[in-house]
């Protein structure tokens, strides 16, 4: 019989399998909008876009409780796509 912390780890590396696929998706997303930005010379930060983004997965937290939680895990995954963003607009530079 496995333990409740058992059951738990098992249930954590599940959603870290799925969280690793979605992560793929979203930074290949990512990097479509970063070669859209570099075609038309906008910048990377659209704040404007993030804060649509942060209130519309809000609206879908069930659970308000985890708010803050919520919003450092999001403060992370925009991170990334930023800091990727960038790297990306600054490799097309490179090359040109």
């Amino acid at each position: 019989m496995k333990s409740k912390i058992d059951e738990a780890r098992e249930t954590i590396n599940a959603v870290d399998k799925e969280m690793i696929s979605l992560f793929l998706k979203r930074m290949a997303a990512a990097q479509m909008v970063a070669e859209y930005k570099i075609e038309n010379g906008l910048p990377v930060l659209d704040s404007s876009r993030e804060d649509v983004l942060r209130q519309n997965n809000l609206d879908e937290l069930s659970n308000k409780v985890l708010e803050k939680y919520y919003n450092v895990f999001f403060d992370g995954v925009l991170k990334a796509s930023k800091m990727y963003q960038e790297d990306l607009l600054n490799s097309k530079k490179g090359n040109k």
